[in-house]
């Protein structure tokens, strides 16, 4: 008998000093039962490798199953290299909004310099102060990753206006429905597949 199929969980990954809860992290988090956040040590510290294994721990700590991440400044870049340090990583899709610049941090060398091996979407801003438009189209195509610019809105956080985010949870609901029709074969019944005899 096949076991149930159980959608993928979305794992929150915020920035430096955490999403507070007007950010659309937060909105999102809470639009989604099962959703788990990745909650850091000490926020206000960019601890690239800490922040990394942190994801790990979470995941970890949650259970079996698969995942979707959604990050945001700082969390990208973590998000990023927990990708490199576990390349068997539960997480099958990831979306990046606004990631912050690693040069601002002396980081660039510790993340991974080619695609990352899942499906990703990286959304960023005309006018983000965290990290230029141009620099994040060549981070995206270094990961492998779909590019959206959303064109002059800021850092894409709370302080830009971005409490509900509509366009990051239609990106979830697809993810969502990409890893169902991908796992159908495996879950679909008996009956599903008499037509095939």
């Amino acid at each position: 008998m096949a076991t149930p199929y159980r959608a993928p969980r979305l794992l929150i990954v915020p920035g430096l000093r955490d999403s507070g809860p007007t950010h659309w992290q937060s909105w999102l988090q809470q639009q989604y039962r099962d959703t788990r956040r990745v909650v850091q040590r000490d926020f206000s510290e960019p601890d690239l490798l800490r922040w990394a294994e942190r994801i790990q721990s979470s995941i970890e700590h949650a259970g079996a199953g698969e995942w979707i991440a959604v990050a945001h400044s700082f969390g990208c870049l973590a998000l990023a290299r927990h990708l490199a340090d576990h390349p068997d990583s539960a997480i099958r899709q990831l979306l990046f909004v606004a990631p912050a610049e690693p040069d601002k941090f002396g980081l660039a060398e510790l993340l991974p310099q080619q695609r990352l091996g899942r499906p990703s979407t990286l959304i960023a801003s005309q006018n983000d102060p965290w990290m230029s438009a141009t620099s994040a189209l060549r981070w995206a195509h270094r990961w492998g990753s779909h590019f959206s610019n959303l064109g002059p809105v800021g850092h894409i956080n709370s302080e830009a206006g971005f409490g509900p985010f509509p366009l990051a949870k239609r990106w979830v609901d697809a993810a969502r429905e990409r890893a169902a029709r991908e796992q159908r074969p495996a879950h679909a019944s008996f009956q599903e597949w008499s037509f095939a005899i």
